[in-house]
Parts: C-alpha cells; sequence; structure tokens
C-alpha cells in the first residue's frame, strides 16, 4: 500500500472503509494488495465523465466502472434532470442498454437511483440501440436519457452516456454542470436509491416494449425514399448479407428492412446472437474488415450484392460492396457517407422534395468529397467538432430556427443520420438507406462501387486513412499529452513535400466551436491531417485526407502524408 500515490492510497481506503460498499467488492480489492500498479491504475483518479458520459474497464475501483461509479454518476445526473424539468408532473428519463458485461445491472442500477430521486425511470427490459433511446427520449417527451455501452470497445469494458430532453448527448456546457454535481457525491452513501419493489410500486419505475420498438422502426422506415420500388420489385432482387456483430442491432435492422420490403436478408448465424465476449472477432467494429471475415465468407457462398455491419449498439454501420472484378471491399466511413449523401439528395431532389435551405453535417476530421456532393445539390455544409452530440446540436438549432432544413449528418467513423428523429447516429437508418441505394443502382446495372467512382470522376479523388496508438494506463494519458504538446509547441513547416498552410488548433475554440483538443493541420496541395486524443478510449488518433488528379495519385499522396506524419508521432 506503500507505494501507492497519495491519491489512490486515500482512495482505496475510503473504499474499504465505506459501509455502503459491498463485501465481494471489497474482497477483490483486498486480493490486489499485492500489485500496487493494478490499485495504482484502478485509484489513481475518477473515471472521468466526460461530454459523453462514462466509458471504462470493469471493474473495482474509482477508475473503473461498476455500479458504485454508475450510481454516483446517475446521482449528479438526477440533480440536472430535477434542474432541467420545468412542465407539469415528474421529471422522467429514459434508460436502454446493449449486450455487453453488467449493462443489465447498470442499467436497473441507474433506474433505481433516478427514482430514489423521485424521477421516473422508463426502462427497456433487454437490450435496444442507442438510437433508439435517443428515439425514445424525443418519442415519449422525457427530461432525459442513459444509455449502458462501451460501443465498439474491448468486451472489458462498458460505458454510461447521457442525453438531454432534445434526445443528444450532452454537449460541454450541459455536461460541466453534471460533473460539478457529480463530484459533489463525496461518499457512495449520499446516493439515493431505492429498491425495484418500491420504485414500481410508487409509480417510478415503468418496463418499455413492443409499441415502442415497433414505433421506432415504423419511424426510422418513413425516412425511406424508394419504398414502394423496393416493395414492388428491388427488394426481392438484392441480396443483403447482415451480422449485428452480438449486438442490439439484429431486431431492428431486420425489421426495418423487411418494411421497406426486402425479402432476401441473410444474417450471419455465428453472430447473430448477444455475447459480452464478442468470440468471433478480435473487435466488434464495422469500421475493421476483420469483422466481416464471416460475413463475407458467406456473402461469397450467397453471391451477395451487399454486406451490411453495425457495432453493438448500433450506432454505427459498415458496408462492403463488390469492386470492378467481384471482389469485396469494404467501404469507408467517408465513402458510404458520401453514397449516401448522392443517393438521398438527388432521389429527393427527383421526387420535388429537396428543401432550397437543406443542410448537411459533417464533423472537422470527416472528408470533403460528401460537402462537395452536397453542395452540387445546393445544401448549405456545416463543420463541427468530432462527436454526434455537435451534429445533434445542430440540428435542434435549425429546428427552433427554421433557417435551415437538416438533410443529413455524418461521421468519418460510420455514424450516420438522416430524417430528424433522432439526435445520435443511426446504423439502423444507415443500413437501410445503403441497402435500398444498393437495389436502386443494381437497378440501373451499377453497384456502389461504381457509382462510387462516378463520384470521384465527378468531384475529384478523394481519400482518407487513420492512424491511431493505444497507450494505456496512467503513463498513456501522459504520452499522448505530451505528443500534443510537442506538436502544438513545434509545428512543422513542410510534411511530404507540401508547406503547412494554416494550423487550427481547436482548443482555441475556433468558429464558434468549443474547446477541444484537436489540432488540424492544412496543407498547400488541399491535403491536411489532424491530431485527436480518442474521447472514449486510450488513444491518440491521427486522420489524414488528400485530394488527388487520379486514383493512384491519391494513394501516392496518402502514403507519403502518413509515413512522415506517423514517424513523428512514434519519436522516430
Amino acid at each position: 500500500m506503500t507505494q501507492l500515490s497519495p491519491k489512490a492510497a486515500e482512495t482505496l481506503k475510503h473504499w474499504l472503509q465505506d459501509p455502503s460498499v459491498d463485501e465481494s467488492t471489497k474482497a477483490e480489492l483486498r486480493a490486489l494488495e499485492n500489485d500496487p500498479q493494478e490499485l495504482e491504475e484502478r485509484f489513481y483518479r475518477d473515471l472521468e465523465f466526460g461530454t459523453g458520459g462514462l466509458r471504462g474497464v470493469i471493474g473495482a475501483g474509482s477508475n473503473r466502472i461498476n455500479r458504485y461509479t454508475v450510481g454516483r454518476a446517475t446521482q449528479g445526473f438526477a440533480k440536472y434532470i430535477l434542474e432541467q424539468h420545468t412542465g407539469e408532473g415528474r421529471p422522467s428519463v429514459v434508460i436502454a442498454h446493449d449486450s455487453r458485461r453488467f449493462s443489465p445491472e447498470f442499467s436497473l442500477e441507474a433506474a433505481l437511483v433516478l427514482a430514489g430521486n423521485g424521477i421516473e425511470a422508463y426502462l427497456y427490459p433487454s437490450l435496444r440501440s442507442t438510437p433508439q433511446l435517443s428515439f425514445s427520449v424525443r418519442h415519449l417527451q422525457a427530461t432525459g436519457g442513459v444509455v449502458i455501452t462501451a460501443s465498439h470497445n474491448p468486451p472489458e469494458y462498458n460505458g454510461y452516456k447521457v442525453y438531454n430532453s432534445e434526445g443528444g448527448q450532452l454537449v460541454p456546457h450541459e455536461a460541466e454542470k453534471v460533473i460539478s454535481y457529480i463530484m459533489e457525491v463525496d461518499s457512495f452513501d449520499t446516493v439515493k436509491r431505492i429498491s425495484q419493489e418500491e420504485a414500481e410500486s410508487q409509480g417510478l419505475l415503468h418496463w418499455l416494449g413492443e409499441k415502442e420498438d415497433e414505433a421506432f422502426t415504423d419511424t426510422v422506415a418513413a425516412v425511406s425514399v424508394a419504398r414502394e420500388e423496393i416493395t414492388a420489385k428491388l427488394g426481392r432482387d438484392f441480396k443483403i448479407v447482415y451480422t449485428p456483430l452480438h449486438g442490439t442491432g439484429n431486431h431492428p435492422v431486420r425489421r426495418v428492412l423487411e418494411k421497406i420490403g426486402f425479402t432476401q436478408v441473410h444474417v450471419v448465424p455465428e453472430q447473430e446472437q448477444p455475447d459480452s465476449e464478442f468470440t468471433t472477432v478480435k473487435s466488434p467494429n464495422p469500421e475493421e474488415r476483420e469483422a466481416f471475415t464471416l460475413a463475407i465468407k458467406l456473402g461469397e457462398e450467397l453471391n451477395a450484392d451487399l454486406l451490411i455491419g453495425t457495432d453493438p449498439d448500433a450506432d454505427r454501420m459498415g458496408a462492403v460492396v463488390r469492386d470492378n472484378e467481384g471482389k469485396f471491399v469494404v467501404l469507408s466511413g467517408n465513402q458510404s457517407g458520401a453514397l449516401m449523401i448522392h443517393y438521398y439528395l438527388s432521389r429527393l431532389q427527383e421526387q420535388g422534395k429537396l428543401p432550397k435551405n437543406g443542410a448537411v453535417v459533417k464533423t472537422v476530421v470527416t472528408s470533403e468529397m460528401g460537402a462537395a456532393v452536397a453542395a452540387h445539390y445546393g445544401a448549405t455544409i456545416f463543420n463541427t467538432l468530432t462527436g454526434f452530440k455537435y451534429i445533434g446540436e445542430k440540428m435542434t438549432q435549425f429546428e427552433a430556427s427554421g433557417e435551415y432544413t437538416y438533410l443529413f449528418g455524418y461521421e468519418e467513423s460510420y455514424g450516420y443520420l438522416a430524417g430528424n428523429y433522432a439526435r445520435d447516429k443511426d446504423a439502423v437508418l444507415a443500413a437501410m438507406l445503403i441497402a435500398e441505394a444498393g437495389a436502386y443502382y443494381k437497378a440501373q446495372g451499377k453497384t456502389l462501387y461504381d457509382v462510387l467512382q462516378e463520384l470521384y470522376e465527378q468531384f475529384g479523388y478523394f481519400l482518407e486513412s487513420l492512424e491511431s496508438r493505444t497507450l494505456k494506463g496512467k503513463d498513456g494519458v501522459a504520452q499522448i499529452q505530451g505528443i500534443m504538446s510537442d506538436w502544438r509547441s513545434n509545428p512543422p513547416q513542410e510534411i511530404a513535400g507540401s508547406a503547412v498552410s494554416e494550423i487550427l488548433d481547436f482548443s482555441l475554440g475556433l468558429n464558434g466551436l468549443p474547446k477541444e483538443n484537436v489540432l488540424k493541420y492544412m496543407l498547400a496541395d488541399g491535403s491536411w491531417f489532424c491530431l485527436r486524443p480518442s474521447g472514449t478510449e486510450p488513444k491518440i488518433k491521427v486522420y489524414f485526407a488528400v485530394r488527388g488528379q487520379s486514383l493512384q495519385n491519391a494513394k501516392d499522396k496518402i502514403v507519403a502524408l502518413s509515413e512522415q506524419v506517423m514517424a513523428r508521432v512514434d519519436g522516430k
């Protein structure tokens, strides 16, 4: 114990002496008394409540996610909810969870703490997607929302995300209030919690189910711009392989595809059922080709037209299409985004439904290709910081002012939303749009890959890539801070033969955006790269984007750019 830092030692002592901490948790901690390094990692700080909430490794400790850190966070959130509620009756919060370890337990814990504070909790009894949670907050006119998920993180992680009454994740000024209220909870015995029986008998705990599921899938299906065509013929001639990657997407994705008329949807059997260990994949992340290994195998067997994958909480969608040689290739988030913008806006235009004040919203690390396509259809493009909460915030602003009509929002990290029914990215919606785009173009004798090549020829050969470095623990935090400090204090004058023309340091609060630890370097040839510490994982991410005169030229440019930048990031 003497080898621990003062902060860690004091917090550990508090946990061991607190009568409200159960004996099994204390036993877990005592078993680590000969492992000071592990205890230091668990107690050197409180698990950080960022603008999206909590995310961390499951286990006992203040820097871990467990029923106590969830309860403490919920107590702080409860104070915020009580402050925000201005209507008649009691405030309310909708709660959903994914397929991860302890997700049901953590969601019930949150519900009982909210109930203990006199807040009605509307709880889904089994796994539901994050976008359905966002929709349900709006649909039920709740004061807020909570979803228990760690998205595509490894199995040892879980998380706790909170939502405002608009169904959006909290933006910084909202999160700062919640964080201040959480900091006031200095002892677990001050967390107000009642039993499930008490909560139900007092009308403070309600269970949601099929009625709400149907409302969500009906609303998503209503966004379709080809429903009659899909139902009449196209849906019968288009073969889809889908994998939910052991997560929440299985039922809603299949329901929506069926609703709009797709009859040949084949689910990867090995990945259909929920599995908190994600045993068939290294990472349940549709951004990675390895996650599609089984889907590609099934797709080849069935001669499928399109493969779709969604992450565990079904807010990210990845697509795999056939190239000119008939081989399956994984689309990047930027490529899928550009294809969906082109398809969705062109169909709205054909149908006379494209508004003159349409807006497309993307993040500062997302490709400019989608922006170029959107501008072609007369849309105004808005840039936000990384995080769909900022896109959701823009949607709410548009709705309030009427100055713009929201059309589509997306992030390079496979998050998309069309329609105004939610304030978070929705893989269910994205799966529907990419499928109907594929079927629509197939009827014209084209694949989605063909259409992508047409977009390159029309708008330029945009290519993007992402490199990340995982740096875990206390030392990793310091390393990431050191990398960002180095690039700030010693900015390059030239990279890959092109001069640095502009440096955008978003920690200064540029263009009216909130301050965030992000650096973006613009190059004279139109390329750019961006350094950003992840807000949800122990990683630093580096984004690269180029625009070439040909596909090969773009490939050469992005290789040269990423090699030089990453050599410095890696200290070489």
